[in-house]
């Protein structure tokens, strides 16, 4: 009860705190948003890094640590933080539903007296009473992926409706007489699990002949994913594939094909890359991911954060790369390989 009280108190802290912004800053939506700027262009158009304040030092909360997704983030922060001399706290909620323990460190980070905080939110709102206390601290908040918090200022993250898309055009080009496919949703309302799941969903059922006949959600969890993948194929034997909105459920996906015995007629493919997820596919188990990179996102989240420190005027918004992996490309986006491997997509326009 007390859980419900503290959760529904901070939802009207952050209506009233949305209010209040709302006359300065039009409602965030990351994916939409004009006032971009592609990752590899920041330096191309800002200059080298510029020199810091002396004594910067950097916050960064995330949803949780249990995901490898999030602590490659913060390897990202660490990492870039180590290459410029400033030095990084990076704290995370207990787990993905722990929407007031996420708040609360982000608003002692803001208190103990970080020069920027960077944040990945459980949900759109959880964290917005914290932009009014950063804001009269004169501290920088950058949202990084995945949640969006609708009066953010800054945001760093790739667009989430094209993982979904990039998925559903390799079932329009891989699977040309169509069938039967289903989604396992992340989190209900995220902004991520939203439009990753609208992106795969428009776009399948625009391309050819395919239906949707389930879309559920997998919490952003393993053994939950598994038990709806599971109950999915019960109904739906001649199911040709899923799209999950993370790995993590990916793979328990994975775990249900192999299960019911059908391995060999129904892809799998999830989102964000992690290392597991690459070590199935070059199995042939899962059939792909689409990576975000999370380490260069950290990096480039707090090279973002640093820049907005030094007094740099940068879009509300610095897109970040992705890339649908499967077992014919994955040694490509691997390794140190990787990040030159994004700059020729990037250049190439893809």
């Amino acid at each position: 009860m007390k859980l419900l009280l503290a959760t529904a108190t901070a939802a009207l802290m952050a209506l009233s705190i949305g209010s209040a912004f709302a006359a300065d800053l039009a409602p965030l939506n990351s994916d939409t948003e004009k006032d971009r700027i592609d990752w590899s262009q920041v330096e191309a158009k800002f200059g080298a890094f510029p020199k810091l304040p002396e004594g910067t030092k950097a916050g960064a909360v995330s949803k949780t640590l249990t995901n490898e997704y999030w602590r490659s983030l913060g390897e990202g922060y660490t990492a870039f933080g180590a290459k410029v001399g400033v030095p990084v706290v990076y704290q995370a909620a207990q787990s993905e539903g722990d929407q007031l323990g996420q708040l609360t460190i982000a608003e002692g980070l803001v208190t103990q007296g970080y020069n920027v905080l960077l944040v990945s939110p459980q949900t759109d709102a959880n964290l917005q009473p914290i932009m009014e206390q950063a804001k009269a601290a004169n501290v920088p908040v950058v949202n990084v992926n995945d949640a969006v918090i609708p009066q953010a200022e800054h945001y760093v993250g790739n667009v989430q409706r094209d993982n979904g898309v990039r998925v559903a055009k390799w079932f329009i080009k891989n699977r040309p007489n169509g069938g039967k496919v289903a989604i396992v949703e992340g989190q209900a309302g995220v902004y991520a699990a939203v439009q990753r799941t609208d992106g795969f969903k428009s776009t399948i059922t625009e391309g050819g002949n395919f239906e949707v006949v389930a879309s559920v959600p997998g919490n952003w969890d393993r053994q939950t994913s598994y038990d709806a993948a599971t109950n999915i194929l019960q109904q739906h034997p001649d199911l040709i594939g899923f799209y999950a909105n993370n790995d993590g459920m990916a793979l328990g996906i994975v775990e249900a094909v192999k299960a019911a015995g059908l391995q060999d007629k129904v892809a799998v493919f999830g989102t964000d890359g992690i290392s597991d997820a690459y070590a199935s596919i070059r199995a042939g188990e899962l059939t792909g991911t689409v990576d975000s990179f999370p380490v260069l996102t950290g990096e480039v989240a707090l090279e973002t954060a640093l820049r907005l420190v030094a007094g740099q005027k940068l879009p509300r918004v610095v897109a970040t790369p992705q890339a649908l992996i499967t077992k014919d490309n994955a040694d490509r986006y691997s390794g140190t390989g990787a990040r030159k491997a994004l700059l020729d997509d990037a250049a190439a326009g893809q």
